[in-house]
């Protein structure tokens, strides 16, 4: 189902790009290419790049400074160097500093095709690791190897042995609770109960019930007495999702609750002691609520002791691919269907589309391609249909004027149409662009330049 890899090229002599760029995209793989050491950088920070083929001679400074500079960006990404005979030294100095391997020039083609394949499978198995690490470490089902979720991992893990109280903000659909989840495992209070608590899914009238518990006759239906999920938290974790929702009069018993870390059941006057970490969720600005007058200040402040901020899906398309290949396997074995993974198309939409839903649309989206699948394979048509029209959009032609036009001018401007159209279905990002136009990222980035489009929204990403 996974792409072979990407690989970015780094070398200044236009015969051997464009050699290793024919012989790479021939065996599979991603091609992009840079010719100084700036560009190089900046190519690493903006594209998804598996392996990197190194010159040590660059015209803005020696290739041998940049593999720290690479290290120190991503430490799991291979360098293959490519030297002379003469510098054979310097490439075993590299290899010193973190250099995957060396090619030395002149290169036979299987040479360089056998070390980049082996490359990229290093580079596989250790993004697999990280992953099967990430849930040996308490993460369990929250996936992720981009940089932004191996943020959300660190802050994890300092913040889980606390007793601090913590919030999760975030889009709907990111896996706050999983994150809840993740805090409560790994604390020392993973031995007690984890309650979760859907504020929204209780009517307000009940919620300070559920939360408190109450006494018998309480209210009409209270026959008997009843205690509440802080009582069946006690010394675990309660998790409560979407608190910007909780009424006023609910809030200023919740702090209380906090502060004087007792309750008292609804229609008793027994205080009961309860010992209990919060984990609070928010899909909405909730400062934005406080200075609307909709959330206690002093409440927000209770909560947010620790801030955990989680990024939508379409700030880390990285982690897609990898988020697709655990949802099918999931759900191929939970309906018996011997589906084997998505076609390049496919993977494409599923990687282009803004996900608004974020992973719980994701996840909803596999699981209808693989039951509803017709085949080992899932195609481009057997997607949701929203996912398929916003990847696919169709492109007007205006009629030729009475007049006529200079047929030259018009496929420049259709041409320059087409790249307009492209970035913008793809949220400015060049790469993918170029693969809806099913160009290299390289000839892409030339036309992007040659129409003059570098004040549009790809600018910022490449």
């Amino acid at each position: 189902m996974e792409g072979i890899g990407s690989v970015l090229v780094i070398d200044d002599e236009p015969v051997l790009q464009d050699v290793l760029g024919t012989l790479l995209c021939g065996a599979g793989f991603e091609y992009y290419g840079a010719t100084t050491a700036a560009d190089g950088l900046r190519q690493l920070r903006e594209e998804d790049i598996d392996v990197v083929l190194l010159d040590l001679m660059l015209p803005d400074r020696p290739g041998i400074e940049l593999i720290a500079e690479i290290k120190s960006y991503d430490p799991h990404l291979p360098v293959v160097v490519i030297t002379a005979y003469s510098s054979v030294e310097s490439a075993i100095e590299a290899m010193r500093l973190g250099a995957f391997h060396y090619v030395p020039k002149p290169f036979k083609n299987e040479e360089v095709l056998h070390l980049v394949r082996r490359a990229s499978e290093r580079r596989r198995l250790l993004v697999e690791n990280l992953l099967l690490r990430s849930r040996l470490e308490g993460m369990g089902e929250i996936v992720g190897t981009s940089r932004r979720m191996q943020e959300v991992f660190e802050l994890i893990r300092r913040a889980a042995p606390a007793r601090s109280n913590i919030l999760i903000t975030g889009e709907s659909g990111t896996g706050k609770e999983l994150v809840a989840k993740a805090i409560h495992r790994l604390s020392p209070r993973n031995s007690k109960p984890f309650v979760p608590v859907h504020t929204t899914a209780i009517p307000s009238e009940l919620l300070e019930s559920s939360l408190f518990g109450h006494v018998k006759g309480a209210f009409t239906g209270a026959v008997s007495s009843r205690k509440g999920l802080f009582e069946a938290a006690h010394e675990g974790t309660l998790f409560l999702d979407e608190v910007g929702t909780i009424s006023p009069e609910t809030q200023t018993k919740l702090l209380r609750v906090i502060q004087e870390r007792e309750i008292r059941r609804v229609g008793g006057v027994e205080a009961r002691s309860v010992d209990v970490r919060l984990v609070a969720a928010t899909n909405v600005d909730l400062w934005g609520e406080v200075q609307a007058g909709r959330f206690r200040e002093d409440l927000y402040y209770r909560l947010n002791v620790i801030t955990i901020e989680l990024p939508p899906l379409r700030e880390r398309r990285d982690d897609i691919p990898l988020l697709v290949s655990h949802f099918l396997r999931a759900y191929t074995e939970e309906n018996n269907r011997q589906v084997l993974g998505f076609s390049p198309e496919a993977i494409d939409a599923l990687t282009e589309y803004s996900w608004p839903g974020n992973v719980r649309e994701l996840e909803n989206a596999v699981e209808r391609a693989v039951v509803l699948s017709r085949g080992e394979t899932i195609e481009f048509d057997e997607l949701p249909q929203a996912l398929r029209a916003e990847t696919q959009d169709e492109l007007t032609i205006s009629e030729i004027p009475p007049g006529g036009l200079d047929f030259r001018l018009a496929v420049a401007a259709f041409q320059a149409q087409l790249i307009r159209q492209s970035l913008k279905q793809t949220g400015g990002v060049q790469r993918q662009a170029a693969r809806l136009l099913q160009l290299s990222p390289t000839t892409f980035n030339e036309m992007f330049h040659r129409f003059e489009l570098a004040d549009d929204p790809g600018k910022k990403k490449k």
